[in-house]
């Protein structure tokens, strides 16, 4: 391999330091919702996310409507700048967060602002997934859907417990990223040991999704993919519809380091250098036909 190709792949195999700095007077997404501001900043390989929640602020109001879950399922690392929010999980736990403080949510709660002021805070890697303002249209639109899952994530957290794990799934999600960036996908969610994101390419699809692999396995994680070709339908920053739910199906179907592709996109791909070896038809759990599955080979 040559110095050029060797430095390429040290750039998108580890995180990228540099210098820099942001303005929280320029975001790079901004969503206004009901008595608050969502804002987006990425640095590098790095989001920040803040919050401006007015008095009287309550997830269940502002952003359940859009969210349609019951509660946010949402995984908030964060720091209190001004405010104070009171947190109630779906147990019946409660939490009082106030300015000065860090905190950890995690998913199945409520939220409701009970200060005088606004509660002001900073997101460590929020979901490119957040809230928009209700009654924006549907668009339907054809993409190739990638899904990657750490194989048997519960056991290496049990392993290596809370920190360590946490600290690996932060080198993940920089690897992801990394190569998100590099083919131009768009990630949609994050599933806590997982991506979902989109391609208005399949090839591309298919080469961030092996350079994922390879990538994961270099920070020693093995991780498995999957990608389908389909029209979904964009709500917000949100996908949607029956093409995302075979993705997932595809992804897996795959075993441990495997990358899975689906019949569509196969096709759509016929012709083209990269390798794709038939592993018959599957039978996919909510899906009445079997679908042909094929393993696509990481030296083609």
């Amino acid at each position: 391999m040559s110095r050029p190709l060797r430095d390429l792949e040290r750039q998108y195999r580890a995180p990228v330091t540099r210098l820099q700095r942001r303005r929280f007077s320029e975001p790079d997404n901004v969503r206004d919702v009901l008595l608050g501001r969502l804002e987006t900043y990425v640095m590098g390989d790095f989001r920040f996310g803040r919050s401006v929640l007015e008095p009287g602020w309550r997830w269940s109001e502002s952003i359940k409507p859009i969210a349609r879950t019951e509660l946010c399922e949402a995984h908030h690392i964060g720091l209190c700048l001004a405010g104070s929010c009171r947190i109630q999980m779906r147990g019946g736990a409660e939490l009082l967060i106030e300015a000065g403080q860090f905190y950890e949510v995690p998913p199945g709660h409520d939220a409701t602002v009970v200060s005088d002021e606004a509660w002001v805070t900073i997101d460590w890697s929020p979901s490119t997934a957040f809230a928009r303002p209700e009654g924006g249209a549907f668009d339907r639109i054809v993409a190739t859907l990638l899904m990657t899952d750490i194989v048997e994530s519960t056991s290496r957290a049990e392993a290596l417990g809370d920190g360590p794990w946490r600290d690996l799934l932060v080198r993940h999600n920089q690897v992801v990223r990394a190569q998100l960036d590099r083919f131009r996908g768009r990630e949609v969610a994050t599933t806590g040991d997982g991506f979902v994101a989109i391609f208005d390419g399949a090839e591309r699809a298919i080469r961030a999704a092996q350079e994922i692999i390879r990538g994961l396995e270099a920070v020693g994680l093995l991780a498995r993919a999957g990608v389908h070709t389909g029209e979904i339908e964009l709500d917000g920053d949100d996908v949607r519809g029956l093409t995302v739910h075979l993705a997932e199906r595809v992804m897996a179907s795959a075993g441990p380091g495997e990358l899975y592709a689906s019949w569509a996109t196969r096709e759509l791909l016929a012709g083209s250098p990269i390798a794709f070896v038939d592993r018959g038809l599957h039978e996919l759990r909510g899906v009445a036909d079997q679908r042909r599955l094929y393993w696509v080979d990481p030296s083609g």
